[in-house]
């Protein structure tokens, strides 16, 4: 088996361990209001930004209340949130690729830009597990739109740029990751990404 080249390798969940639940959530809300679903998607993001959501500073709640102000969608918490959590659906494949990296000794860490729903994905799937660390926005106070959160995955993780390999579905991140120093892959599909990592270390899927 051909030696791994790096020490750790570092995923997001929404899009690439996950299939991606907050777009294809607010996707179908905005067919079921009639609304323009690009268009929503640019104003909740806009929203969980501005209003430090995303980071930890507002509570979901707040967060839901400003939403609805915002786009005039008058729906229950429960609703909008089932909407969007029910549509992240775990990728057992990526499981089993995590899974086998462990295996040859590479260290395994997720880097989300998520709030809480985060951990409440993980009470419901169970998959923090399979990972030595979990880096999540809401915690850490910082989001992947500002590069200071990968220079500080460095510090956090002990190892050095160069042996670190950032995935990311969201091309601006991995601009970002790779302009600190990081090694990137942008994950498209399982194809691509099977023959992206196993330039940095070959595992079977």
């Amino acid at each position: 088996m051909d030696k791994c080249l790096i020490k750790w390798i570092v995923f997001d969940y929404g899009g690439v361990l996950a299939e991606e639940g907050f777009v294809a959530g607010l996707h179908a809300i905005a067919r079921q209001e009639g609304v323009d679903e690009r268009q929503l998607l640019e104003t909740t993001r806009e929203i969980i930004l501005s209003s430090g959501y995303l980071v930890g500073e507002i509570l979901e709640e707040s967060f839901w209340n400003i939403f609805r102000h915002e786009t005039g969608i008058n729906r229950s918490n429960e609703q909008l949130r089932d909407a969007i959590l029910s549509r992240f659906v775990l990728r057992p494949w990526m499981l089993e690729v995590v899974a086998r990296l462990r295996s040859r000794k590479v260290g395994t860490a997720i880097l989300s830009d998520q709030v809480n729903w985060l951990d409440e994905l993980d009470i419901r799937d169970g998959f923090f597990q399979h990972f030595d660390r979990v880096y999540n926005s809401f915690h850490v106070g910082l989001s992947k739109s500002n590069p200071q959160i990968f220079e500080e995955l460095v510090q956090w993780i002990n190892c050095s740029p160069g042996d670190i390999v950032f995935i990311d579905d969201h091309l601006p991140h991995i601009k970002r990751a790779k302009s600190r120093g990081l090694n990137v892959i942008h994950y498209t599909d399982r194809e691509q990404f099977i023959r992206d990592l196993s330039a940095y270390c070959p595992v079977e899927a």
